[in-house]
């Protein structure tokens, strides 16, 4: 039987977790848990680096134990709750769960709350730890309530380099050291602030907060909301200019095409009302709406208001904005005129996944779908024309033809040995077994 006892935030280890300790012919655990514990002189210790050589050392104790006379037990030491993005998902791989006895301690991310007497049902939780960043970043931009769990160049300073110009009203609470009472600190700063300091390595969790926001109606399903009720929202439902927008019809489909979901960053380029924005912000994207006239960056703020999510919003005109912006995960193109086929191409070159366009000049077609394929893309499309039900005198109804828009979509191929195509210009290394748990 292995032994997980989470340890790390304060409390002192349980009655329990202190026999399991003392009958432990093996403890192993980070540096600082090790010395807190206290482990008997006659254990082996192993501190915690490369999460790979400690699991085999585990198994050749475990083997060793199984033989007569020689049932000494396995003490794994993790911080807080060690079944929360923590090691028990590795023990469990390796070893089976039948094997283990987990002692969950208090999670960082609930001890950082506690002590800012918030509740965090709803809040958006992301580890950081041996994984992307541009996860954690996004999330952080589209909802209000964000915990990052740190970790080696994915702390607090790189968080707020990556949201300093784009996060809106968010604040950072870095919680360092939990639990110690010499050197625990809770401390309010902007991203810009924590982008500008050293950090060390004591930091637990950072909290990314809209402080307006931080009190949500009472919850019946903890984590980020399950996503809209509907979607392909009408018309009427956004503020636009001489019916400027993109139509529900052609706004369903690109939303299937585009797949927007918690923790990608989404362009809607060419934006106009931002109905595309707003609907992927809906979904729980980072949105990015790209406008080159001062009265549409204003509608798309306003509709993005009303409908209660955050858009960044960027006034320029493509593709020579588009320069300094964040690589997205999907774009939509529903603007461009004579400078489509080169905002085509750009996004093609920057996209992750997906490039989606929308065009009612069936000229522009070709030179689009040449640089979706160029770019590496499996290229598709649809040419979209529907008739809406319109009143007639007499309670009757007559079909009122929608002006035909040809949607184009292309999505990247995979790069050669990776399994899927949202891999392909993925600048993230595959989390290990040691990178991707929180000791």
């Amino acid at each position: 039987m292995i032994t997980v006892v989470g340890t790390g935030t304060g409390a002192p280890l349980s009655r329990d977790a202190e026999s399991a300790l003392a009958e432990a012919g093996l403890v192993v655990g980070a540096r600082r848990h090790l010395e807190a514990a206290r482990p008997p002189d006659a254990a082996e210790r192993i501190v915690l680096g490369p999460l790979a050589p400690a699991l085999d050392a585990i198994e050749r104790h475990v083997e060793k134990a199984e033989k007569p006379q020689e049932g000494q037990r396995v003490v794994v030491l993790a911080s807080g709750d060690p079944g929360f993005f923590g090691i028990v998902r590795a023990l469990a791989e390796r070893f089976g769960a039948d094997r283990l006895d987990v002692r969950p301690g208090v999670s960082s991310v609930a001890t950082a709350f506690a002590r800012l007497g918030l509740p965090w049902d709803d809040a958006v939780v992301v580890s950081a730890h041996g994984r992307d960043l541009r996860t954690a970043l996004h999330a952080c931009r589209s909802h209000p309530k964000v915990a990052v769990l740190t970790g080696p160049g994915a702390g607090p300073a790189e968080l707020g380099a990556g949201l300093a110009y784009r996060s809106g009203e968010r604040v950072f609470v870095v919680a360092s050291a939990l639990g110690d009472p010499e050197h625990e600190r809770v401390e309010r700063v902007t991203p810009a602030e924590a982008a500008a300091r050293d950090w060390g390595s004591a930091v637990s969790v950072v909290l990314c907060l809209d402080e307006s926001r931080a009190l949500a109606p009472a919850r019946t399903v903890a984590g980020p909301p399950s996503g809209p009720d509907r979607w392909a929202l009408d018309e009427a439902e956004f503020t636009h200019r001489d019916s400027m927008i993109t139509k529900f019809e052609v706004r369903a489909l690109a939303l299937a095409r585009i797949g927007p979901r918690l923790g990608d960053l989404i362009w809607d380029v060419g934006a106009g009302s931002g109905s595309v924005a707003v609907e992927c912000a809906r979904f729980g994207a980072a949105v990015t709406a790209i406008e080159k006239t001062r009265d549409g960056v204003d509608r798309i703020r306003a509709n993005a208001a009303a409908h209660g999510v955050d858009v960044h919003v960027v006034h320029g005109a493509a593709p020579t904005v588009l320069t300094d912006l964040t690589d997205p995960d999907a774009v939509f193109i529903g603007g461009g005129g004579r400078e489509l086929p080169a905002i085509v191409m750009a996004c093609a070159r920057r996209a992750r996944r997906s490039v989606v366009v929308a065009m009612a000049a069936l000229d522009r077609v070709p030179a689009a779908r040449d640089a979706l394929i160029g770019a590496g893309f499996d290229c598709d499309g649809v040419l979209l024309q529907s008739s809406r039900l319109a009143p007639l005198p007499g309670e009757v109804s007559r079909l009122a033809a929608t002006n035909p828009v040809f949607l184009l979509w292309g999505v990247r191929l995979p790069a050669p040995g990776s399994s899927s195509p949202s891999a392909a210009g993925s600048s993230s290394s595959s989390s290990s077994s040691s990178e991707g748990v929180s000791l």
